[in-house]
């Protein structure tokens, strides 16, 4: 089912998930970069990053719950809402486990979990950009 929210008839829910995909993305990697021996300010600012990407994923969810409510979608969208809220909860244990660090650094554990997250959230995006595609590239007619 095409989806209500639209600019120029191209919607917009790829863009709203890879701002906070994208975030999420760079956490990581600075999270990869501080493992390998990067100084402890890159851990903390990877920390800040993923909170900044938890508040705008948190912001999407809730713009594609309504988006998914408002077309009365069963399938697609609750399952693509279900991907992006598994996505928030892993990182925001990994941010919770990361508060008790006295840097902001995350531990090999944490560093494991949060590339299942990235994991998950690229999942989640490949399904939903498939599930928003215009009918024509689908194969289907009006």
């Amino acid at each position: 089912m095409p989806s209500l929210l639209t600019v120029r008839g191209n919607a917009v829910q790829p863009l709203l998930l890879m701002f906070p995909f994208g975030l999420l993305a760079v956490a990581v990697i600075l999270d990869v970069f501080r493992a390998l021996g990067a100084p402890h300010l890159v851990g903390t600012l990877a920390y800040c990053t993923i909170a900044a990407g938890l508040v705008g994923g948190a912001m999407t969810a809730g713009a594609l719950w309504i988006d998914a409510l408002a077309t009365r979608d069963r399938t697609a969208g609750p399952q693509r809402f279900l991907l992006d809220l598994a996505v928030l909860v892993v990182f925001a244990v990994v941010l919770l486990l990361r508060m008790r660090t006295p840097d902001r650094t995350a531990p090999t554990g944490v560093l494991v979990v949060e590339l299942l997250g990235l994991t998950i959230a690229a999942a989640g995006a490949w399904y939903g950009a498939g599930a928003v595609r215009p009918r024509a590239e689908r194969g289907m007619s009006r």
